[in-house]
């Protein structure tokens, strides 16, 4: 019987529109362990966790930006790495009142990330 929608993908697929997709697929990659290659003439296909995310350039559409929220294992590395890749910080790494230990980011395209690692203390 067949799909509805492609084996491993979501209901929902983040798809991010950037001036510049390759530097954008690469931010990913550095900061995300995210896994997949720039496409070039076709939506990127960027794993990320168990999720997809897909990565165009801006062209028949304006580029756009993103509001994203990521569970990662580790908030504090992931939130160092983005800066060293060229992010800007938004928050700092803070424990949050729902469990979550989150920070917040802006990628070079101008994507805000709240990155966050849950710590089981969600009612």
């Amino acid at each position: 019987m067949p799909e509805w929608k492609p084996e491993g993908w979501h209901s929902i697929t983040p798809r991010l529109v950037a001036r510049d997709p390759a530097s954008l697929v690469q931010f990913l990659k550095d900061v995300f362990d995210a896994s997949g290659d720039f496409a070039g003439e076709r939506p990127s296909e960027i794993q990320i966790g168990d999720s997809i995310v897909m990565v165009s350039g801006a062209g028949p559409r304006e580029a756009t930006t993103s509001f994203l929220y990521l569970y990662v294992e580790d908030a504090d590395a992931t939130y160092r790495r983005a800066l060293a890749s060229g992010a800007t910080s938004i928050e700092e790494p803070a424990d949050m009142f729902y469990g979550d230990r989150r920070a917040m980011i802006e990628d070079p395209g101008g994507n805000v990330w709240q990155i966050a690692t849950y710590r089981g203390q969600r009612a």
